[in-house]
């Protein structure tokens, strides 16, 4: 048993003892790949948009009429 060339005390080939790495490497890839996707679709915009910018959006949309629009963007630019 011990005069076995690449064998451990256990008799298990240097190979072997080793797997568990080559599982961690793998689960851990599995991890980065999973949350890589999930945090794909949540960016997050380089630039932070104005309240005017806001504002003109909120107008697009109907959120609020063009009165409202008028009355909001001259408080703003006060």
């Amino acid at each position: 048993m011990y005069g076995m060339i690449g064998t451990g005390m256990n008799g298990m080939s240097w190979g072997m003892g080793f797997g568990w790495l080559a599982g961690l490497a793998i689960l851990v890839l599995i991890i980065w790949a999973v949350t890589k996707s999930v945090n794909s679709g949540n960016s997050v915009p380089t630039e932070r948009k104005s309240a005017l910018d806001i504002l003109k959006e909120r107008y697009a949309r109907g959120e609020i009429n063009k009165d409202e629009f008028e009355e909001k963007k001259s408080v703003l630019s006060h």
